[in-house]
């Protein structure tokens, strides 16, 4: 009899699975355009996040951990299958995939607007082993026919093809944005006027954790905070406007207000952990999916990245480097830093470790040993990153990142920059010029991975002339 690939990954994964009585639970809290610096474990200046500050002195905090991609979905899809964006095919969110790109100087690549069931994701691997699998808010990997459910998931709360809320307010619903479409978030149940939806996912997830009873649970929570529309309690909102002081480097009340509830509903879970005796036995993730939103909204600045340099859509720093903090029961050191360079492709090799199951094919590494040491030493690698599309902070570029040196190639022009972040990490110094035999170096690591991938590439516009 012959079996196909899932069957035999599902019987591989039942046979190699530790005793149930010995499973450690998983929980991955993803939020949604949270920057670097948006934290004041990562230096932000205004925010306030007492609940994740403490969780950062029981877990490890990565000073350098990368999304895959600057912006949501293709970073969520490399979250899920350990694959680079590039090889996956989605280097841009859903809604973006569906749009052409018709009056610029490049033609983007055509990129999937969901992820292919033929992938294998980190929940599937966990179901079949014996987990409970649970998904709770923020989907964007594609419409209900490759919804959570498709993908390994026993349940799914909120999680849609739609990237943003209509409005984080009870109901949830409406058509007063996104060009009149009428956005709604799915499986709640009944609210009241004044509830706000990051606390309601959190009440879900409460619930989640709640019916597993003794089973073995995987738990995506992935809020849509602090993500456009910038909205917030009226009482954080008056808070942080009388706070709110010029030598700030954040200057967005409403923002800061978004942040303050992010971090109140993380601690809540966190507390729901304590309280069931469930945070000896529990993994937590704590990232982003991309760099914080420098634009406007609302006629104000969302956020800043400063230090680092630009923010989501960029493949400059503040674009694609994140939060990233994780605690792993008796085994990370509380308080500790690590600064070895992660990215979120690592995550399906790291959890499928720590759960004693075997990886499929994948682009990231295992992060076990500095989890278990902060100054371990990862095997050498690079890190690559394909961004062919436009955004409000970039033209088409794809990047290289080789130990403390970054180049960047922009397809418009095909001009080259590059950085050294260990002295720049602001990358405010293109030092192309005196370093040739690095461009040469980097450049060929570049092309050559992105032939190795099947990067898609833009193309010239014939209909536009040259700039």
């Amino acid at each position: 009899m012959a079996f196909s690939r899932r069957q035999f990954l599902a019987a591989t994964s039942v046979a190699l699975a530790a005793p149930a009585s010995k499973k450690l639970n998983f929980i991955f809290v993803l939020a949604d355009d949270l920057g670097w610096a948006d934290l004041p474990v990562n230096g932000g200046d205004f925010h306030e996040t007492p609940e994740i500050d403490a969780f950062a002195k029981s877990a490890m905090r990565f000073s350098q951990a990368y999304a895959a991609a600057p912006i949501c979905s293709p970073t969520r899809a490399s979250i899920m299958t350990g694959k680079t964006p590039a090889r996956l095919g989605i280097t841009i969110w859903h809604e973006g995939a569906l749009r052409k790109v018709t009056d610029r100087p490049m033609i983007p690549p055509a990129s999937e607007d969901h992820l292919e069931h033929k992938e294998v994701t980190l929940a599937e691997r966990l179901h079949d082993a014996g987990y409970r699998t649970m998904h709770i808010g923020k989907w964007h990997l594609g419409t209900t026919a490759h919804g959570p459910e498709t993908q390994g998931f026993d349940s799914n709360v909120g999680g849609t093809h739609w990237g943003a809320p209509q409005t984080y307010f009870y109901p949830y619903k409406g058509t007063q944005g996104f060009g009149g479409e009428y956005r709604y978030v799915p499986g709640l149940g009944p609210g009241k006027p004044g509830d706000f939806l990051t606390d309601a996912f959190t009440d879900a997830a409460i619930k989640a954790v709640d019916s597993c009873g003794g089973d073995p649970f995987f738990l995506n929570l992935w809020f849509h905070n602090p993500h456009t529309p910038i909205e917030c309690k009226p009482e954080h909102e008056a808070y942080f406007a009388k706070k709110l002081r010029p030598e700030f480097r954040h200057q967005n009340a409403k923002y800061a207000g978004m942040i303050r509830s992010l971090s109140e509903n993380f601690g809540r879970l966190m507390q729901h952990l304590e309280k069931r005796g469930l945070a000896k036995n529990t993994v937590v993730v704590f990232f982003s999916d991309n760099g914080g939103y420098t634009e406007k909204n609302g006629g104000k600045t969302v956020t800043t990245n400063a230090p680092l340099r630009s923010g989501k859509g960029s493949l400059y720093e503040g674009g694609v480097r994140v939060p990233f903090l994780m605690r792993w029961p008796g085994v990370t050191k509380p308080g500790a830093v690590c600064d070895v360079p992660v990215i979120s492709c690592d995550f399906f090799p790291t959890l499928l470790e720590i759960a004693g199951l075997p990886a499929d094919a994948h682009d990231g590494v295992s992060i076990v040993p500095l989890l278990r040491d902060a100054l371990a030493a990862l095997p050498a690698r690079d890190l690559f990153f394909h961004y062919p599309h436009y955004y409000p902070t970039t033209t088409p570029v794809s990047m290289v990142r080789s130990g403390d040196w970054k180049l960047l190639e922009f397809y418009e022009d095909g001009h080259l920059e590059l950085y050294n972040l260990k002295t720049d990490p602001g990358e405010a110094q293109n030092l192309v010029a005196s370093n040739p035999a690095k461009v040469r170096e980097l450049h060929t690591k570049l092309d050559t991975w992105r032939k190795s991938v099947g990067a898609r590439l833009p193309v010239k516009n014939p209909a536009v002339a040259k700039q």
